[in-house]
């Protein structure tokens, strides 16, 4: 990750940035993030990423209505520049600070945003894949919605490397394929590429589309 992060608008040292601790995203995973490529010092298919941004909030109840377009794609050209990110990628956490039913505090109720960037992370040209052994709900809340609560994805990863693989495909209930633990996937037959449908629960990747 770069030296500098944009949070709420505002340039600051990656490092000291914080979020409230007592609060949904801190304590459920209330938020949402998508991840952008930049090329050219210019983010990637950003209005597909802007939409998918605010079609997750609403499914999730974030509240958005501070944070315009404009305003959040102005700050991240503003850090792509300060960290002189030309080729590399970024990401955009959009986190529910408010507090919840369950733990309430007095604290201003607020949606945080944090914008971060990366060099490109580096991809093997030759992966070697297994099958998951935790399937995707295709009935969940959270299906097709890229949250904060990424722990599911992080366990299938962890025990695909554990037993040597680089990463795995993830079934549904039903056993169709959705997609591999951190990625979209596509097949090719008979010169046509193919992808699973959005009903298998799978996110709605940039890419994908």
């Amino acid at each position: 990750m770069h030296k500098f992060a944009s949070f709420n608008h505002e340039i600051l040292p990656a490092h000291d940035i914080k979020i409230n601790a007592i609060s949904s995203a801190s304590l459920y995973g209330k938020g949402v993030f998508t991840t952008i490529a930049i090329i050219d010092s210019t983010p990637f298919l950003w209005e597909k990423h802007w939409k998918r941004l605010n079609d997750n909030s609403n499914k999730l109840g974030v509240d958005l209505s501070e944070l315009t377009e404009q305003k959040v794609y102005h700050s991240l050209q503003q850090i792509i520049e300060t960290n002189d990110v030309t080729n590399g990628r970024c990401r955009i956490t959009i986190f529910d600070e408010s507090s919840s039913s369950i733990w309430q505090t007095s604290n201003t109720d607020r949606t945080s945003v944090l914008i971060q960037t990366a060099d490109v992370r580096e991809v093997k040209q030759d992966i070697s894949l297994t099958l998951s052994p935790f399937p995707i709900n295709s009935e969940s809340p959270l299906a097709g919605v890229k949250s904060c609560n990424y722990l599911e994805n992080l366990i299938a990863l962890k025990d695909a490397k554990s037993r040597g693989f680089d990463e795995a495909i993830r079934l549904n209930e039903k056993g169709e394929i959705t997609s591999a633990c951190m990625a979209n996937i596509f097949w090719k037959k008979d010169g046509k590429l193919f992808t699973p449908s959005l009903k298998t629960g799978c996110l709605a990747g940039t890419m994908r589309e």
